[in-house]
């Protein structure tokens, strides 16, 4: 028996508040998308009980939500993905912790999560309570330096199905001793490669550094992978946009996720890039790393 088609294709949007997460719902709607705002997850799933009717869906959920909660978003991911019915997408607004303090500051706004005290506490425990979501976006949309004709802008290139763009391309690096990141359509092991973990004055850079670079491309074997792996992809990416795909995703895995799979993610974004190709970047353990380590150095500031 064959699987069940794939009915529908469904947006969550997420992300702090006052990172233009509203900016992006209502973008999405003027691209032809059901725009849903702050809708219980618990009557997610209800959505895909019937057939499949209209345009895609786009569903802005935050913690104004009635039963928001992290871990009950991150169960409605795992489930909706699992559905063979859903082509499941999630986008998160993104925006740095100075910026979303300095917007509720000109905006004299309260934040949702600190009605009664200021808003860098509430932004503070908000970006506590959503970094579990962040690591499981499909598209992550970083803010803090974007107008909204900018940000809208960025939507249009991954989500606007009437524009005549190319198949977009996102690459992301990752810990195997964290396990594959899910929703990913080629996977690269880069372990073969020579380590910088093992070179000192590298150990505490990581693959975006031009001297952890070097180090890589030192090893005999990085520049046949390098142009193996180019040469691979740029094949396969117009085949894969005559079959329908409006997103493609490359994972790049090494041992700690810091130095090789990072430096490989970087390069080969940059050389598809360069070839005309939308790319868009992500590295796990250095966004999980980051935001682990947000909260001391906020109360460091305070």
């Amino acid at each position: 028996m064959s699987e069940p088609a794939q009915e529908y294709r469904l947006v969550l949007v997420t992300g702090p508040s006052g990172a233009g997460r509203t900016t992006a719902v209502n973008a999405l709607e003027d691209m032809g998308y059901e725009v849903i705002d702050n809708l219980p997850l618990s009557f997610v799933p209800r959505l895909i009980e019937g057939p499949a009717i209209g345009p895609p869906i786009a569903l802005g959920l935050d913690v104004r939500n009635r039963d928001f909660n992290a871990t009950a978003l991150i169960e409605l991911i795992d489930g909706l993905t699992q559905d063979a019915r859903v082509q499941l997408e999630v986008l998160y607004v993104d925006c740095s912790a100075s910026e979303l303090i300095r917007r509720y500051s000109q905006t004299r706004r309260r934040h949702p999560l600190a009605p009664a005290e200021t808003p860098a506490e509430g932004v503070e425990r908000e970006i506590d309570l959503l970094a579990p979501v962040r690591a499981r976006a499909d598209h992550l949309i970083d803010t803090s330096e974007m107008s909204p004709h900018d940000l809208k802008a960025e939507l249009a290139r991954w989500f606007d199905r009437g524009a005549a763009t190319r198949l977009a391309v996102s690459v992301q690096s990752f810990s195997y001793k964290r396990g594959v990141p899910r929703g990913v359509d080629m996977i690269f092991d880069c372990r073969f490669l020579r380590n910088p973990y093992w070179v000192e004055s590298l150990r505490a850079l990581d693959g975006r550094d031009a001297a952890v670079e070097d180090y890589i491309r030192s090893d005999p074997r990085f520049a046949p992978f390098l142009e193996k792996l180019r040469e691979l992809v740029l094949f396969l990416l117009p085949a894969q946009l005559e079959e329908g795909k409006a997103h493609l995703s490359i994972g790049f895995g090494c041992t700690g996720g810091q130095h090789r799979s990072v430096a490989v993610a970087e390069i080969l974004g940059k050389a598809l890039a360069e070839a005309g190709w939308p790319v868009s970047k992500r590295h796990r353990e250095l966004e999980r790393r980051a935001a682990a380590v947000l909260p001391t150095h906020q109360g460091e500031k305070a």
